[in-house]
């Protein structure tokens, strides 16, 4: 039997609920979901968020920030393993691009297992992404 997907932007689960989304999706790997500190803040700092339940239980989420009218940076699309491949992720997308200015790009860094994803969906690859980690040192340019 099928159920009903239920979308609901910026309205928020009590984060435990989230930090289950991102353990059972894979990406609680990537994220600092042990750090309840900086988890909260990153969660709370998002100002496009979109998650997806049936029922009450929730089974995805796509957490952005944007300007809502030239870039939006998909931070996370967390989908709850037993979902992945369903379009439930690619719901979370729609959603998301719904909420933006006709001029919006969506950006994101995909995660290593979902690097075959994004191409499918319509995604094109950028190769010219750039990282620093936190408080990385710059290097201060030379004058001449």
């Amino acid at each position: 039997m099928e159920h009903e997907i239920i979308c609901e932007v910026n309205k928020l689960p009590p984060l435990e609920a989230v930090k289950e989304i991102y353990i059972r999706s894979g990406l609680a790997e990537r994220r600092p979901v042990g750090s309840s500190e900086v988890f909260a803040q990153m969660i709370a700092n998002a100002n496009l968020t979109v998650t997806a339940r049936i029922g009450e239980r929730y089974i995805g989420i796509s957490r952005s920030l944007t300007d809502f009218g030239y870039i939006c940076y998909l931070a996370d699309l967390a989908v709850d393993k037993e979902f992945q491949k369903s379009g439930v992720g690619l719901l979370l997308i729609e959603e998301t691009q719904k909420q933006l200015g006709e001029n919006a790009k969506i950006v994101l860094l995909a995660a290593p297992a979902a690097v075959d994803y994004y191409p499918k969906i319509g995604f094109a690859k950028h190769n010219s992404a750039w990282i620093i980690d936190a408080r990385g040192t710059l290097v201060k340019s030379k004058k001449k």
